[in-house]
């Protein structure tokens, strides 16, 4: 008999992308995955093959918002025979127990006892797991070893999205200026700039500045920049693509270079020749998994002196005042990467 499961997804674009190998997993020993995941994160699952529904949950951020989430457990009543549950939140197991779906999972967290059947313990702040490994877990199997994550989109999608901007796969670029945490994980504007300008008298082709709405005034900033020295090619489309076109424009792009954020993963998933530049972060618990990523990361760099002491301080802004830890990995560090073509990136730790 075939187990319907409903997965209950992160909220955020890389815990997202790094929860592939559990439901490849999954869908491997026969489940039927559903995934329940927030607007802006739902167009992921749509990239991975073994996700056989997505339904995107009308919730905001903040709040319990019990009336919408009673509703819609009403609707999958019935549906589910288990139930997995990314998030530690209390309010992400609401909807599995009000649909009385009898096999619930998921890890402790705030007061989930009576709601999940089964708990994992909560992993520890000192040695936490990588992200694949936390999320692996809850397939409660032994000896299952996660594997990197795998995202794919059919050809006429990909087609379709590079189709409105006159772009060909792999030739032009794409720069990620912004990350969602904070200003400590975000290279310097003029950094992007000048590396796209590299690309642009080197490379041909275009080079495409990605991020959300909130990002299109850094992205026209470094597009101004680009442009005052003569050229047209460098797109801000920022706030002006949809997740899962930005998505398709990544999956086909010669190189992608993005400080740690979701797209980073995306761009890992898609295995997209990468560099991705950590400043406040360590890539040592989230690091880009892909044969083709290099990563920057001064904190581990012997030839960085003087060394990082203050790194990896995992702050929004940089207690300090001063962003070395991004401010001194220069343009022509990034440049040299992207030029060495294929990743030196053998394990999650590669490189580092």
């Amino acid at each position: 008999m075939t187990t319907s499961t409903l997965v209950i997804a992160p909220q955020w674009i890389g815990d997202a992308v790094m929860t592939e190998p559990l439901l490849r997993r999954l869908h491997a020993r026969g489940e039927r995955i559903t995934v329940g995941a927030l607007p802006w994160v739902a167009p992921v699952y749509r990239a991975m093959a073994c996700v056989e529904r997505v339904m995107e949950f009308p919730f905001a951020h903040g709040g319990l918002q019990w009336a919408a989430r009673r509703a819609m457990a009403r609707q999958l009543r019935g549906q589910f025979d288990r139930a997995v549950i990314c998030p530690n939140s209390f309010k992400s197991a609401l909807i599995p127990w009000w649909a009385g779906i009898p096999e619930r999972v998921g890890y402790v967290g705030e007061a989930r006892y009576g709601l999940l059947t089964q708990l994992l313990p909560k992993a520890s702040k000192t040695r936490r797991p990588p992200m694949v490994s936390f999320y692996g877990a809850l397939a409660l199997e032994r000896g299952f070893e996660a594997q990197w994550p795998a995202l794919s989109l059919p050809a006429d999608g990909v087609n379709a999205a590079l189709a409105p901007w006159g772009l060909q796969r792999s030739q032009y670029d794409v720069l990620v200026p912004g990350a969602e945490y904070g200003p400590a994980k975000r290279w310097p504007p003029a950094y992007f700039a000048e590396l796209a300008r590299n690309l642009l008298h080197t490379t041909g082709g275009a080079v495409l500045l990605l991020g959300s709405a909130k990002e299109a005034a850094m992205c026209a900033e470094i597009a101004q920049a680009v442009q005052h020295g003569g050229s047209e090619l460098c797109l801000n489309l920022a706030g002006r693509t949809s997740l899962l076109e930005a998505l398709a424009l990544v999956s086909a792009a010669r190189s992608v270079v993005s400080n740690d954020s979701g797209m980073m993963h995306v761009a890992a998933a898609f295995g997209v020749p990468q560099v991705a530049i950590f400043g406040s972060s360590s890539p040592l618990h989230t690091p880009p998994l892909s044969q083709e990523a290099h990563v920057v990361w001064l904190k581990n760099d012997p030839s960085y002196l003087p060394p990082l002491d203050c790194a990896p301080c995992f702050a929004r802004e940089c207690p300090l005042g001063h962003t070395r830890c991004l401010r001194d990995v220069v343009p022509q560090r990034v440049w040299a990467l992207l030029q060495q073509g294929e990743g030196k990136k053998k394990s999650p730790e590669g490189d580092l």
